[in-house]
């Protein structure tokens, strides 16, 4: 009988065992099946995160001068600048879109009672492109760009400040389809990009509110200058009777009215100045808030960073495909005179809008240039320069003359700065 119980105890003992084997294993393997699974799902997050790259810098660069007792002359001031790079990219299989912006806003305090405050740099810098890789490196592409300003800018001079400049005054929409060749080689990354299909839009956007207020402002500019910088009040009040008697006047006797008509207000100046207006067949001015033209865009662009270095560069141009059109010359003659062309008003009759300034050949450049150093893990030294030259944008010397002129800005900063 304890042989048979025996017997019956190993028969079922081995059975267990081979039972709970077979549990195991059948654990082990889902669990290793389930495991697999779990990886590949992380993978494919991780591409899915790889797709994305995000970086940039951020920072403020600032410069303060001190001056006691010296004897060579100066100011005391501060100047300050905060600005901002990003760059998003999203590329995965043949898809490839990149997004950048830059911008910036600096002003410079000055210890003087005459603008005291100055804007010193303005910056709103977008463009976005989205690529399909037909052949490695190659990319049939649309790109889109947007150039504008936060703040008002101004002539600083002695005396009232007239307003030259403001958001969306100018500003600069660029739409386009094209070809662009990208590559990495040895840290950097190139870009080439050309469109025989690409359109600009110049906006020089001016509402009546605005351009009535502020022509106000231009026409009476002098006179609140003189209440504003009067040292007794005796000055103050003689300076402040002058300016009622004057804006009494001004709008009594529809100012603001005759300086449109005249082209004297802010609108007209700031269209003549950026170029959204040209002139009909019979040699009148016609005053618009934007420009479209359609031309040929060429863009190049090399990123390189090396450790705690970093430097950029981009270089852009754009020529319309328009031709010449009727000779203003001829125009002015036939009621001036033979010979009065060369004596005209240039201020006035400068820019040839359909002729001289803007016709295929001649290209709008933007070239910009970026360096910038990290070290101590907050500190940056930067060097930005931008230089610009757009057929049709007229700028005034120092004497007032009007002239198309190569732009230049740069600028050299210590600051605090974080690069991710």
């Amino acid at each position: 009988m304890s042989k048979k119980i025996l017997s019956v105890a190993l028969c079922l003992m081995a059975a267990l065992t081979v039972w709970a084997q077979d549990v195991d294993k059948a654990t082990v393997t889902g669990n290793a099946d389930a495991a697999a699974k779990a990886g590949a799902d992380l993978q494919k997050l991780e591409s899915a995160d790889k797709a994305w790259k995000f970086d940039g810098t951020v920072g403020l660069n600032a410069a303060a001068t001190g001056l006691v007792n010296w004897a060579a002359g100066g100011k005391n001031n501060v100047n300050g600048i905060v600005y901002g790079k990003f760059h998003l990219l999203y590329h995965k299989n043949a898809i490839a879109w990149e997004t950048n912006l830059d911008t910036d806003f600096g002003l410079t305090w000055i210890d003087q009672k005459e603008d005291a405050f100055q804007k010193s740099s303005d910056n709103i810098k977008l463009a976005t492109k989205f690529g399909w890789e037909f052949k490695e490196n190659w990319y049939l592409t649309v790109l889109g760009g947007f150039q504008s300003q936060y703040a008002l800018g101004r002539n600083y001079v002695d005396g009232y400040n007239n307003i030259i400049s403001k958001w969306l005054a100018p500003s600069y929409t660029d739409i386009s389809v094209g070809i662009d060749w990208k590559k990495s080689y040895n840290g950097a990354d190139f870009s080439i990009y050309l469109s025989p299909v690409a359109g600009r839009v110049t906006t020089a956007y001016i509402g009546e509110n605005w351009n009535k207020k502020y022509t106000r402002e231009n026409a009476l500019g002098a006179l609140q200058y003189d209440i504003d910088h009067a040292t007794d009040d005796v000055t103050k009040a003689a300076a402040q009777a002058a300016y009622d008697v004057a804006a009494t006047a001004y709008d009594n006797m529809g100012g603001y009215e005759a300086e449109q008509a005249a082209g004297t207000d802010i609108r007209s100046q700031l269209q003549k100045a950026y170029g959204t207006y040209s002139y009909n067949d019979n040699g009148e001015k016609i005053y618009r808030n934007a420009r479209a033209e359609f031309g040929l865009s060429f863009k190049g662009g090399i990123a390189y960073t090396y450790k705690d270095l970093k430097l950029s560069t981009t270089l852009a141009l754009f020529s319309p495909y328009q031709g010449k059109g009727f000779s203003l010359k001829n125009l002015y003659e036939d009621n001036h005179g033979e010979g009065s062309w060369e004596t005209r008003d240039k201020n006035e009759y400068y820019f040839e809008y359909s002729n001289n300034n803007r016709y295929f050949g001649h290209f709008d450049v933007d070239w910009d240039c970026a360096l910038s150093y990290q070290f101590l893990k907050c500190l940056q030294v930067t060097l930005q320069t931008s230089l610009k030259y757009y057929n049709g944008t007229l700028i005034a010397d120092k004497e007032g003359n009007l002239s198309e002129r190569c732009q230049f800005k740069g600028v050299i900063g210590l600051g605090v700065g974080y690069s991710f």
